[in-house]
């Protein structure tokens, strides 16, 4: 693996600890000490979501205009910029401005980042995007559990770590990255836009679909981080257990990383098989979830989805570089993010209500047929791009 890449997975795993300092305490320091309502904590945090799609679609754009030196140095510099004022200004305007602002700046550096893994190491295909899912949970799996620890100190504490985490990250990338040829890296070849001089828009369209199942995997699964969190509460599992369940997962990718791989090797040779019996293993998840009694069920359920997750998460960025036509890798990246990010927006809601509306029950079968419906959708980009090949074969026989 290049250099480079392992500057990228350093790079990453610290941008994400800083950002997942504030991760577990942005609502209780708006709802506790700001005194706002929850339901007013939900619509910055839904802003805060927003941004970061805009962030997602603006960092693809220049990362192919521009570079990822560029454009990675510019969101580092918004995000680093809006942590350090997060020490000084904590009336309730000026958070939310800044936490708007944080979201779009880190927005624009993950599409970058991505891009950059899978052009910096083309050779590795799905490899290098492993390596960047690893380390985005090793940074919210320290960055959540460092930042609660100080917030319980002060809240200060949290923004100050949050701030030199991210400065940290900008001297990596200041320095780091600053020989990174753009140009060289930006026209790398990929499947469809050299060997088979497919058109754009019959790539674009491939991605749409898959990006489509992609999103209703991401509302299902942020239902963990919400509906299902109330959930537990209610059947008498303790905060600091829940917390646990996420414990488990950040390890369980890092450590069981090996034996998922062994699994690929042996029994899924292609990226989109991968994502289909991900979805599989999710629906497996949710019905266990669904009959989970106690703390013992939910750590199962926990587990299987884990092991869901590392299938689906780094496959989707895969394909979107290999569709990618030539310097479009960043465009295409940024539909991923920015997709996984209106998941990670639209799921709460969309949860809270299903729950509200009818029952906890109903919510977990309606998650079922999105997992359903998202291999359903796999199938038909597996489908469209196989035609795409087969007519560029007749057309090159021709």
């Amino acid at each position: 693996m290049p250099a480079k890449v392992w500057l990228l997975i350093i790079g990453m795993a610290l941008n994400v600890t800083g950002s997942s300092f504030l991760w577990p305490i942005n609502t209780i320091f708006i709802h506790e000490h700001l005194g706002k309502s929850l339901t007013v904590a939900g619509i910055v945090l839904l802003l805060n979501s927003g941004a970061g799609i805009i962030g997602n679609l603006t960092g693809g754009l220049l990362f192919d205009k521009l570079g990822g030196y560029k454009t990675i140095m510019l969101g580092v510099s918004i995000s680093f910029t809006t942590s350090f004022l997060l020490i000084w200004f904590h009336d309730f305007w000026m958070y939310s401005v800044l936490l708007v602002f944080m979201g779009f700046g880190m927005g624009i550096v993950f599409p970058s980042m991505y891009a950059l893994a899978g052009t910096m190491w083309k050779e590795g295909g799905r490899k290098a995007f492993n390596r960047i899912y690893i380390a985005q949970n090793v940074g919210v799996a320290l960055g959540a559990a460092l930042g609660g620890f100080a917030a319980s100190y002060s809240f200060t504490l949290s923004f100050i770590s949050c701030s030199a985490l991210s400065f940290v990250f900008f001297l990596i990338v200041l320095f780091g990255f600053k020989d990174i040829d753009e140009k060289e890296e930006a026209s790398v070849q990929t499947v469809f836009s050299q060997r088979k001089r497919i058109h754009n828009k019959e790539a674009f369209i491939a991605l749409l679909i898959l990006c489509g199942g992609y999103l209703l995997a991401w509302i299902g699964y942020v239902q963990w981080q919400s509906t299902i969190a109330a959930y537990t509460q209610s059947l008498g599992v303790t905060l600091k257990m829940y917390s646990l369940l996420w414990t488990v997962n950040g390890v369980f990718i890092v450590l069981g990383q090996p034996l998922v791989n062994l699994f690929l090797k042996k029994w899924l040779h292609s990226t989109t098989s991968q994502i289909l019996v991900g979805y599989c293993i999710f629906v497996i998840s949710f019905v266990m979830v669904g009959n989970a009694k106690d703390f013992s069920g939910f750590m199962v359920a926990m587990i299987v989805l884990t092991i869901g997750e590392m299938l689906v998460w780094p496959g989707v960025p895969s394909i979107a570089a290999e569709l990618a036509p030539e310097g479009r890798a960043g465009f295409y990246q940024g539909i991923v993010n920015s997709t996984a990010t209106g998941g990670r927006m639209l799921g709460p809601l969309f949860g809270g209500m299903i729950a509200d509306i009818f029952n906890i029950s109903v919510l977990f079968q309606t998650i079922i047929g999105l997992m359903v419906l998202a291999f359903i959708l796999t199938i038909i980009y597996s489908k469209s791009r196989h035609a795409i090949q087969q007519t560029e074969v007749t057309r090159q026989a021709s």
